[in-house]
């Protein structure tokens, strides 16, 4: 980390059931190729918020989700996070297995998190916007937003 600049505390995370699992028995058999990242997944996955699939606000990333996020790089990407097997930086599918995967996971629209590069580089990202996943099951509201009646 460069001298004077501050590592931002985590923002909450929230990750559904089927994710949570998945994404742990994922992290555990990944740990033999590359021990840290698998950590760091296991880490986001151990202070995440677990919830049933079908209580998941449509604005979380999630397996699938397509979002938006600007950096400190002045980056504005549109990305889709997935499974390795289904990765293609050319069409915009970031593994979970990166470094930025693993921070883009169960985070909501507007929140911003830090996240460390291969090389050992603190950036800073920003989500803008969340697309439901096309095989998400039915998604509860966003709090606040349900009726009042």
């Amino acid at each position: 980390m460069a001298p004077g600049q501050k590592r931002q505390r985590k923002p909450g995370i929230t990750v559904t059931r089927s994710d949570h699992e998945r994404l742990w028995l994922l992290a555990e058999a990944h740990a033999s190729r590359d021990e840290d990242l698998a950590e760091v997944l296991l880490g986001e996955l151990e202070r995440a918020r677990v919830v049933e699939d079908a209580r998941i606000s449509a604005n979380v990333v999630r397996m699938g989700s397509t979002l938006r996020f600007t950096s400190d790089l002045g980056e504005d990407r549109r990305v889709t996070l997935v499974f390795p097997g289904e990765a293609d930086i050319a069409e915009g599918k970031v593994s979970i297995l990166t470094p930025i995967g693993v921070a883009l996971i169960g985070l909501s629209e507007g929140q911003s998190i830090d996240w460390e590069d291969r090389g050992g580089r603190i950036h800073r990202l920003t989500v803008q916007s969340v697309g439901v996943p096309d095989d998400a099951p039915a998604l509860a509201e966003p709090a606040g937003l349900g009726s009042s009646q």
